[in-house]
Protein backbone atom coordinates (compact mmCIF):
# COMPACT_ATOMS: atom_id res chain seq x y z
CA UNK A 1 0.00 0.00 0.00
CA UNK A 2 1.79 3.46 -0.87
CA UNK A 3 1.30 6.14 0.98
CA UNK A 4 -0.51 8.15 -2.03
CA UNK A 5 -4.05 5.49 -1.48
CA UNK A 6 -3.47 5.89 2.33
CA UNK A 7 -3.80 9.23 1.85
CA UNK A 8 -6.85 9.22 -0.68
CA UNK A 9 -8.83 7.25 1.59
CA UNK A 10 -8.31 9.50 4.49
CA UNK A 11 -9.12 12.53 2.06
CA UNK A 12 -12.34 10.06 1.10
CA UNK A 13 -13.10 9.16 4.81
CA UNK A 14 -12.87 13.29 5.85
CA UNK A 15 -15.06 14.05 2.66
CA UNK A 16 -17.71 11.35 3.76
CA UNK A 17 -17.80 12.40 7.47
CA UNK A 18 -17.42 16.14 6.55
CA UNK A 19 -21.14 15.89 4.64
CA UNK A 20 -23.65 16.07 7.59
CA UNK A 21 -22.50 18.59 9.56
CA UNK A 22 -21.92 20.44 6.57
CA UNK A 23 -25.21 20.91 4.51
CA UNK A 24 -27.69 18.99 7.57
CA UNK A 25 -26.13 20.60 10.85
CA UNK A 26 -29.45 20.97 12.91
CA UNK A 27 -29.98 17.44 11.90
CA UNK A 28 -26.44 16.51 12.65
CA UNK A 29 -27.06 17.90 16.03
CA UNK A 30 -29.86 15.74 16.85
CA UNK A 31 -28.68 13.01 15.39
CA UNK A 32 -25.41 12.90 17.74
CA UNK A 33 -27.25 13.18 20.86
CA UNK A 34 -29.49 10.55 20.01
CA UNK A 35 -26.56 8.39 19.16
CA UNK A 36 -24.73 9.27 22.44
CA UNK A 37 -27.48 8.47 24.71
CA UNK A 38 -27.34 4.77 22.67
CA UNK A 39 -26.39 1.92 25.22
CA UNK A 40 -22.82 1.18 24.86
CA UNK A 41 -23.16 -2.43 23.64
CA UNK A 42 -25.89 -1.17 20.87
CA UNK A 43 -22.81 1.43 19.76
CA UNK A 44 -20.17 -1.51 20.43
CA UNK A 45 -22.18 -3.87 17.44
CA UNK A 46 -22.79 -0.85 15.15
CA UNK A 47 -19.06 -0.49 15.20
CA UNK A 48 -17.89 -3.79 14.82
CA UNK A 49 -20.69 -4.50 11.71
CA UNK A 50 -19.06 -0.89 10.29
CA UNK A 51 -15.62 -3.10 10.55
CA UNK A 52 -16.71 -5.78 9.14
CA UNK A 53 -18.61 -3.98 6.28
CA UNK A 54 -15.21 -1.88 5.68
CA UNK A 55 -12.71 -5.21 5.42
CA UNK A 56 -15.38 -6.86 3.37
CA UNK A 57 -14.95 -4.34 0.78
CA UNK A 58 -11.03 -4.31 0.73
CA UNK A 59 -10.68 -7.80 0.91
CA UNK A 60 -13.14 -7.97 -2.49
CA UNK A 61 -12.01 -5.42 -3.72
CA UNK A 62 -8.53 -5.99 -4.56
Amino acid sequence: MTLSIVITALALMLIFEGIGPFFFPNRWQEFMSKLAKENPKVLRQMGGALLLIGFMLLFFNQ
